[in-house]
């Protein structure tokens, strides 16, 4: 849950530091620009925020590798949520006004997981998971954003190793095999997720596993 917290606020942090003409240079994730992502974390915030406060009394049925299910192909921004997020993210057209709506949420949400009792089981998207799992899970998406947020930012700081090193080997668990030592964990990360494509050397370093590649998240 510590690690929640850290790769939450560098994350927070990194886009409440943006100079304006950032939110219109594209991110990572396929069809948005900085603005969406930064966008789609506020509803990150929200869904955190109500799932830490809808307790669950059956057992839990996943766990923080476990809670996240695999998309048959990678995010193209055409699904009507990635839609959708485009548009509420051209509402706020000043990006000061985004980024006062993902401080207060988002510090919001933060609090509420430093509150949450490990062991509360909570229910989210027809599953059931303790609070500790739960936010462990996120870790992951918050790890995996801020290497969209900086995918063409070189110059933002990018998220916590000890962030990248967790989401790495939970990916590792989703896919059933680690990657290779000398994959770094980002690069583990971009080329397990799909968001980049790895190269010739780094393919044959692979092996079988590029056969299961990408892991699409969702």
């Amino acid at each position: 849950m510590d690690l929640f917290s850290r790769t939450w606020t560098a994350l927070r942090t990194a886009v409440a530091e943006l100079p304006d003409e950032h939110f219109a240079q594209p991110s990572g994730c396929a069809g948005w620009l900085v603005r969406d992502l930064a966008c789609h974390l506020v509803i990150d915030a929200q869904d955190v925020l109500i799932t830490l406060v809808t307790p669950a009394e059956t057992e839990p049925t996943r766990d923080a590798v476990t809670y996240w299910d695999l998309a048959d192909k990678p995010p193209t921004g055409d699904d009507p949520l990635d839609a959708l997020i485009v548009r509420l993210a051209a509402a706020y057209q000043e990006p000061w006004l985004l980024k006062f709506h993902l401080d207060d949420v988002g510090s919001a949400a933060g609090r509420a997981a430093e509150l949450a009792d490990p062991g509360l089981r909570v229910a989210t998207k027809d599953v059931v998971l303790t609070a500790g799992d739960y936010l462990s899970a996120y870790v992951i998406e918050w790890t995996l954003h801020h290497l969209d947020l900086i995918a063409h930012l070189p110059d933002v700081a990018g998220p916590p190793a000890e962030g990248l090193a967790r989401s790495r080997e939970m990916l590792e668990k989703i896919a059933g095999a680690a990657f290779p030592a000398a994959f770094s964990d980002a690069d583990a990360l971009l080329v397990g997720t799909g968001r980049r494509a790895p190269s010739g050397a780094e393919r044959a370093q692979l092996g079988e596993l590029t056969g299961r590649l990408p892991l699409v998240l969702g």
